[in-house]
């Protein structure tokens, strides 16, 4: 096998970039979370501050014209066909170049969709119980409970409403995904060596040996 592309969705707070990491790790894949704002900056010539700003949110055009000229390429912005799509498309490309380039794990931004017609793919989706994400949540943010559970909802509306938009599917439920895990019932250790060995399974490899996961107090990851 060439390649292995693993597509990660996640609730906040479930150890879903910590599994990505991990699974990465173990089959030689390069991670792409963030990554991808800056490949698609320069894929594009905007700012990556933009793009940090619409990250994973529906609107792209909210922030547009908040922003300071500075921010923004004035060549490349004048010179475009800039639509509300527009960002998306550009981290679309990112991702099928990155994809292309070699084995990828990527975290979220609809790379499941962007990926579809790709050979060994797998699309992963990573939950918790609520009481844990919201426990992951107030450690981060050194916040109440209170406090955690609006970040949780407000985080999770904004990335259901991106995805559900661009892909035609829904966020978080089982039919978008190949396998969706709970970490609250094996803990991250067990839940990486779960994975792998369904990787392996599914793509007929002996990679991914030794668990190379995370400590398994979870702090949450966007």
């Amino acid at each position: 096998m060439e390649r292995i592309i693993i597509c990660v969705g996640r609730q906040l707070g479930s150890g879903g970039r910590i599994i990505a990491k991990s699974l990465a790790d173990a089959f030689g894949c390069r991670l792409y979370d963030k990554e991808l704002l800056n490949l698609a900056a320069k894929e594009s010539g905007f700012s990556e501050k933009f793009f940090e700003q619409n990250d994973e949110q529906k609107g792209f055009l909210k922030s547009l014209f908040h922003l300071h000229a500075p921010h923004i390429s004035d060549t490349n912005f004048y010179k475009s066909n800039f639509s509300q799509e527009s960002l998306f498309q550009f981290q679309s490309d990112a991702i099928r170049k990155a994809a292309d380039e070699g084995s990828c794990v990527f975290v979220g931004r609809c790379a499941d969709y962007v990926l579809r017609d790709k050979q060994n793919v797998v699309n992963i989706f990573i939950t918790a119980d609520i009481a844990e994400r919201v426990k992951a949540v107030m450690a981060r943010h050194d916040c109440n409970e209170e406090t955690a559970r609006k970040i949780l909802n407000n985080k999770e509306s904004a990335r259901a409403s991106y995805y559900n938009y661009y892909t035609g599917k829904k966020w978080g439920s089982a039919e978008s995904y190949d396998l969706c895990v709970n970490t609250s019932l094996l803990g991250l250790d067990a839940t990486v060596d779960l994975l792998k060995e369904y990787i392996r399974q599914r793509f007929n490899t002996a990679q991914g040996g030794a668990s190379s996961s995370q400590d398994a107090t979870v702090v949450a990851d966007d």
